[in-house]
């Protein structure tokens, strides 16, 4: 894969990403943990045809139990990130879950500074402080309100940009081992979803239309896109991918107004600002920095 075709395949990965809040805004009577189920189950019977086709089933049956604790971990990371995103969907709104997500990068960088004693630049320190700021506006904003069930939506929200920064940790760690492929664990990450969320999804209550739909997100807005992103991680700078992946925080706000008549409150769009202002700024000015020789 070119440089430019990473780029265009992560546009494309995150239009795809986006779609999931307008399209549960228009379930009918799935629940919040049977709505993770059929999407998560969905996206592990994608995957596993998906990955059977790409590597051989038998060369995937190797990779899965010979993989090692690595593979594990991500596939663990991965089901954290399936399972706490949808049901931070179903308490809070659109916006405030997406906003929360975009923190993975912010998160990525203190790990590694703590586990990989990476040095954080200036510039870091200043986007951390910025978006700190901006959180504290949209939670500050909800606590005043005595709103119970966004709060609670939020704090789920927060297990996917940890779950993330840890395994864009592991990822990072570990892409120059050409013995290692982390693909298998996103299909480890969502069979374990799907397993955890089935025993809370009883007795089912989702009706035809909205096992269409969560066929929808767990193939189309999941499993195709969770591959690619993977795949264009190897060519793409972490800068560039953290940057391009902020497109799901906007593409996904614009796709809840319009579909689904979501619109963000001042604090949400103020406070969303200013996380996502010191996202992209900081990635931004990571990209112009001279390259070593």
């Amino acid at each position: 894969m070119t440089h430019r075709g990473a780029v265009l395949t992560m546009v494309g990965v995150t239009l795809m990403w986006s779609i999931a809040g307008v399209v549960t805004r228009h379930l009918e009577a799935a629940r919040a943990f049977e709505v993770t189920f059929w999407r998560s189950g969905f996206n592990a019977l994608a995957l596993l045809l998906l990955l059977a086709w790409l590597r051989g089933p038998a060369p995937l049956w190797r990779t899965l139990r010979g993989g090692g604790r690595m593979l594990w971990l991500s596939g663990l990371c991965w089901s954290v990130m399936f399972t706490a995103f949808m049901v931070a969907l179903t308490l809070t709104t659109v916006a405030n879950v997406l906003i929360t997500m975009a923190l993975a990068p912010l998160f990525t960088a203190l790990l590694s500074r703590v586990l990989l004693r990476h040095a954080l630049p200036l510039r870091t320190w200043g986007a951390i402080v910025v978006a700190g700021i901006g959180i504290a506006w949209m939670y500050g904003q909800q606590v005043s309100a005595g709103d119970a069930r966004h709060l609670l939506g939020t704090a789920v929200a927060l297990g996917v940009p940890i779950a993330a920064a840890i395994n864009w940790t592991l990822l990072h760690h570990h892409r120059d081992d050409a013995d290692v492929d982390m693909l298998p664990a996103v299909l480890i990450g969502a069979t374990l979803s799907a397993l955890l969320t089935l025993p809370l999804s009883v007795p089912f209550a989702a009706s035809a239309h909205d096992i269409g739909l969560l066929a929808l997100l767990g193939v189309v807005q999941l499993a195709i896109p969770c591959l690619l992103a993977v795949t264009a991680a190897r060519v793409l700078s972490a800068p560039e991918a953290a940057l391009l992946a902020l497109l799901e925080v906007v593409f996904g706000v614009l796709w809840a107004w319009w579909g689904a008549n979501e619109a963000p409150g001042v604090a949400v769009l103020g406070g969303g600002l200013l996380v996502i202002g010191a996202l992209a700024g900081n990635e931004l000015l990571s990209l112009r920095r001279p390259r070593p020789a």
